[in-house]
């Protein structure tokens, strides 16, 4: 006799987020070891302009201490750790929740960036950076030919 299992998406997008920055941690200069991650990943959206690359990462309740940021020409790396604490107090008994979790995330870059010149802002859980990108990489046009 077989057991069914239930199928969870997310554990495969998880594990292909995983194996993805592993790959991408190769470009990028060593970073510090952290220990053990937990699967804590947190949201990313990136846009881009001819001047600059843009990356807004969902980060609440974390402090920007906790947080560190390295820049290459061709990736970003984001790590950090999150400490929570919730107690509540009810009828003379207390509830206390803890979260801890640890992340890292490489992102890959579309464009060679100028690292020198990253900007990083923190304001309400959201991390925006700004990635100028290198002179050579802005208003890069190719011309193409038509094979005949």
């Amino acid at each position: 006799m077989s057991t069914l299992t239930r199928w969870n998406p997310w554990r495969e997008i998880d594990t292909l987020q995983r194996q993805m920055n592993r790959i991408f941690e190769d470009t990028l200069a060593p970073v510090a070891d952290l220990g053990s991650m937990n699967s804590f990943a947190p949201a990313v959206e990136m846009s881009e302009t001819e001047e600059a690359i843009q990356l807004k990462l969902e980060l609440p309740g974390l402090n920007p201490d906790d947080v560190n940021i390295e820049v290459t020409d061709r990736a970003v790396s984001i790590s950090g750790e999150r400490k929570s604490e919730t107690t509540t107090e009810d009828n003379g008994s207390t509830r206390s929740e803890f979260y801890y979790g640890s992340f890292r995330r490489v992102i890959p870059l579309s464009a060679r960036v100028q690292n020198t010149d990253t900007k990083a802002d923190y304001k309400n859980g959201i991390l925006h950076l700004t990635l100028p990108k290198a002179p050579e990489e802005r208003n890069k046009v190719v011309k193409v030919e038509i094979n005949r």
